[in-house]
């Protein structure tokens, strides 16, 4: 069986791979309650005040060892997704509208929410003889930038995700003409909406990745 190299998708379809696959990845979800103090009682009333971003933290190892090319050709494509792109959808220069891409990390049959890179940490492990670094690591964290059902909503009883499958999307696609090849029905549409966050059902751009989740029938 062939591997499967995990990679970055950039918003706009821009792909990264990565060169080593991640030996684990790790995923945060938190809420955020307040409590009220109730007089006779021990522990405070717990309000429900609203859910926080998911978080996902991978390390992440490149070597170029075999060929002598500076790691930095790779490292500094990951970087680069902190920075500032006016050219990117929404953007206005004039009014400081400005932002990073959005990405999502794919690996497989795994495939993240949005987010954006919130955090990165870069360390050179590795120099030749004239001081080219070779070898590197990246702990990189993302942050959810839209809502989303990437990895599946838990089954109660098993805590186990349903699986799930994805579609590219081609030209002249619909959310609904999707659904109908999937589900068999156009009406279940809203079902890929909710698990890519789209507000827009309108807005599909070609090759865009879609996560279709399996539903019951």
């Amino acid at each position: 069986m062939a591997v499967e190299k995990a990679f970055l998708e950039v918003e706009g379809g821009e792909r990264i791979p990565c060169l080593f696959n991640p030996a684990q990845l790790q995923i945060t979800r938190s809420n955020s309650w307040a409590g009220d103090s109730v007089p006779g009682r021990d522990v405070p009333k717990l309000r429900f005040t609203g859910a926080e971003s998911g978080v996902l933290r991978v390390d992440l190892f490149f070597d170029t060892t075999h060929d002598g090319t500076a790691v930095t050709a790779y490292t500094g494509k990951i970087v680069s997704l902190m920075d500032i792109d006016p050219a990117l959808p929404g953007s206005d220069e004039a009014s400081h509208n400005l932002r990073p891409p959005y990405v999502t990390f794919h690996w497989g049959d795994l495939h993240s929410f949005k987010a954006v890179v919130a955090d990165l940490d870069l360390a050179f492990t590795y120099f030749s003889g004239t001081g080219t670094p070779l070898r590197a690591t990246i702990a990189l964290t993302l942050r959810q930038y839209e809502p989303s059902q990437a990895f599946g909503r838990q089954n109660p009883t098993s805590g186990t995700p349903k699986p799930h499958r994805v579609h590219r999307v081609q030209s002249g696609e619909t959310l609904d003409r999707i659904a109908a090849r999937y589900y068999g029905d156009s009406t279940r549409w809203r079902a890929l909406a909710a698990a890519n966050g789209i507000a827009d059902p309108l807005s599909l751009r070609p090759g865009t990745l879609l996560t279709v989740p399996r539903i019951d029938a």
